[in-house]
């Protein structure tokens, strides 16, 4: 049935609204502006701050705007003296006890406290009694506080409710008394918090790291995009004299809505770490020495050309997938044109048995906002909140609003939501446990056991658990079943997706990927890959895979934007590797120990915040960004770089003037082709025990990669002690 319409007068124009539609909506669609401070578009009604109140016909007294639901025939007045007195009347009180203190407030020049004072507040206070003071709370590294200043407007406390799903703040006492705090004097450790920054109308609460260091009004935004999972959030980045002073969210309703992870906040610490590699540097008889741009390319170049080998073979090409499109594509372009086609993106997997059935990018399969239209999701091998809190975020809301949600994890991770289903299973028994969800979803679907026996899998072990994973996708009308980053780093990866496939085709599910780094996808498109070219196109070669490049070492290797002792599967197995090679090229915006010890070149480019690139996130959206900072030192961006090098190397077609050419050549190279993200593998798994612990598996949220490691004050969260303890 559809909603009924109405027809309503705002300051005495009619307009159309949805019956019970609340107040305040219609008056911000219709640019009828309502003063407010408890009001979010996001969030839970609270009505607690009086600001909204508004005139309404026939009504003894002001109604609150957010709180007043429309019916036919109402008259509204936003800005009669009624409502006016009513809303300067509220501002008084509200600045009876808040102190003093805009010169020194973080807040000052965007506080909404001081935008709303200006139009409503007296010019001076009636009110000469000694004002409230309550005491600060300590809520750990990444939030600071000013309790005073707090209006009890109560949106940290809804967000935590209603968005985070954990109850990390609430209220104590009543009136002058009342206080908001951890109950138990502990952090906010939930990985969206810091969100309650942005949401804070005042200056209770606010960005630590960046306390005191910058004025609103001094910087420019400039949009970003995250670099550090595949959800793509949309970021203003905040310079103060080409510096990033700090990072807020950019409304995006298609994929982040209003809100960002803390390491996508707080990482740009890890920009301006003092590891930071600044000029070009060679290694000349075992010492190190700065030389030029000119010199350090030359060095590369010769390297490029002379350690190849007549077939290819004597390289390997490492490349992070947080790297940017633009950047992907060249690295591509010139190892292929140099001979190699060992080139690979997907450092931390370990099966590569069935990549010639992989899609041609790794998917969602869907939209990120059609996420909450689900009715069931099934994920697999996944710490989902750590992993891709924005994803995470969306399937919250899908299971608050009764879709089913199951997990097959190696083990009990929180999610906070309502779990219909949870298959607890040893990692090295996730493929076994998948395909007991597999046989149980054929026994009570019926008539499809074809599946079970073309897998070869044995109809047993089933338990309830089993039978309710299966149920979470049978006879869903929109059902995905997600594979999450533990399995594809799991060394019978080809197996559980196998199983996976299987179960989509039994259950008409989905199936979608949640892969590492801001770009896995831009790296398949751009052919940063030894079996495929850009868009998939088969190569006439298949080179080396990240794993077989290190098992069976390289005589030269080129790294690009990565550490290799943390962000491969196996930090032993890189070191040696590298150690013994006769030269290895490193694209590096940090200069290590490690890298000090194995590398011989060490050319500087610059970080996600300052480059111009592209991000292609889980969804296939193109996202491109400038840069909003300066690079540091003698840096460079590394899409020049490349287009230097390739130059170098006689590469063709490489006057690239900007990274919008770079783009528009792959976006002309991949054409009009059909890029068909789903699984067409006939692969038969083995169900063998994987020899691997979880502990390898499952790589800490703030351990993602070189900047987030370097985020000073997310390495003294809560999160980061506990990985490091294990």
């Amino acid at each position: 049935m559809p909603d009924k319409t109405v027809t309503i007068e705002i300051n005495g124009m009619p307009v159309d609204a949805t019956a019970g539609q609340m107040l305040i909506e219609v008056t911000d669609r219709e640019d009828a502006y309502v003063p407010r401070f408890c009001y979010h578009k996001k969030l839970s009604v609270a009505a607690n701050c009086r600001m909204c109140l508004v005139e309404v016909e026939n009504a003894p007294k002001p109604l609150p705007a957010c709180a007043t639901p429309v019916m036919e025939g109402m008259k509204v007045f936003t800005r009669s003296n009624a409502a006016i007195e009513a809303q300067k009347a509220t501002m008084e009180f509200l600045l009876i006890n808040h102190p003093l203190d805009c010169p020194i407030c973080d807040q000052g020049g965007e506080c909404e406290l001081q935008d709303l004072a200006m139009g409503f507040g007296r010019n001076v206070s009636r009110y000469t009694e000694r004002k409230r003071v309550v005491k600060d709370k300590n809520l750990g590294s990444l939030v600071s506080t000013d309790m005073t200043r707090c209006i009890h407007c109560t949106r940290c406390v809804r967000f935590g409710q209603e968005v985070a799903g954990i109850q990390e703040l609430g209220t104590t006492g009543r009136s002058e008394d009342m206080e908001i705090g951890t109950y138990i004097e502990r952090s906010v450790d939930h990985e969206l918090s810091g969100n309650i920054i942005d949401l804070c109308p005042v200056g209770a609460l606010n960005n630590k790291p960046y306390r005191y260091s910058a004025r609103a009004w001094e910087m420019l935004a400039k949009p970003l995009v995250s670099p550090h999972d595949c959800a793509g959030s949309n970021l203003f980045g905040h310079v103060l004299r080409g510096r990033l002073k700090r990072v807020a969210p950019r409304d995006n309703e298609s994929i982040n809505e209003t809100w960002i992870a803390d390491r996508d906040r707080f990482s740009y610490e890890g920009i301006y770490a003092d590891d930071r590699l600044t000029a070009p540097m060679l290694k000349v008889k075992g010492d190190w020495l700065e030389v030029s741009w000119s010199c350090a390319i030359s060095e590369a170049r010769d390297v490029l050309r002379t350690s190849v080998g007549d077939d290819g073979n004597r390289l390997g090409v490492l490349v992070s997938p947080s790297s940017t499109v633009e950047e992907m594509y060249l690295l591509n372009r010139i190892t292929r044109h140099i001979g190699s086609n060992n080139i690979d993106h997907r450092l931390r997997m370990r099966d590569f048995r069935d990549q010639d059935a992989d899609p041609v990018w790794p998917a969602l399969g869907m939209p990120i906002a059609a996420l909450e239209e689900l009715d069931g999701v099934l994920i697999v091998g996944s710490n989902l909140r750590r992993e891709v809190p924005i994803v995470a975020h969306r399937i919250r809301k899908a299971a608050i609003q009764g879709a089913s949600v199951g997990f097959v994890n190696p083990s009990a991770y929180e999610y906070h939501f309502p779990c219909a289903a949870y298959v607890e299973a040893p990692v090295q028994l996730l493929s076994q446990s998948l395909a007991s969800v597999l046989v149980a979803a054929i026994e009570m679907d019926g008539g499809k056991a074809s599946e079970a026996v073309r897998l070869g899998i044995d109809i047993a072990g089933i338990n309830e658990s089993h039978r309710a994973a299966a149920q979470v996708l049978l006879g869903k009308k929109q059902a995905l079943l997600l594979l999450g980053q533990i399995t594809l780093r799991h060394p019978r990866f080809a197996d559980v997706r196998a199983i996976a496939a299987a179960l989509c085709e039994v259950t008409g599910a989905k199936l979608g990927y949640l892969p590492e780094g801001a770009n896995a996808a831009g790296g398949a498109l751009s052919g940063v890959l030894p079996h495929r070219g850009p868009g998939g196109q088969v190569a006439r070669t298949v080179g080396l895979n990240a794993s077989e490049m290190l098992t069976d070492p390289r005589q030269a290797y080129l790294l690009y934007g990565l550490e290799p002792e943390h962000d491969f599967s196996n930090a032993t197995l890189v070191t040696q590797a590298l150690t013994a090679a006769d030269t290895v090229v490193c694209f590096s915006s940090y200069m290590t120990d490690a890298l000090f010890e194995y590398a011989d070149v060490l050319l500087p480019i610059a970080t996600f915040a300052e480059t111009a690139g592209t991000f292609i996130n889980v969804e296939g959206v193109w996202q491109s960004f400038d840069a909003a900072a300066k690079v540091l030192g003698n840096a460079r961006e590394g899409w020049r770089v490349l287009r230097i090098l390739g130059n170098e190397l006689d590469l063709p077609a490489c006057e690239y003037r900007t990274p919008a050419d770079i783009c528009d050549a792959l976006a002309a190279e991949l054409g009009n082709q059909d890029l068909d993200t789903s699984y067409k593998g006939r692969f038969k798994p083995t169900l063998e025990e994987a020899d691997i612990d979880i502990l390898a598996l499952d790589v800490p949220m703030y351990a993602i990669d070189a900047i987030v490691r370097r985020g000073s004050a997310l390495q003294e969260t809560a999160a980061a002690r506990e990985s490091k303890s294990i």
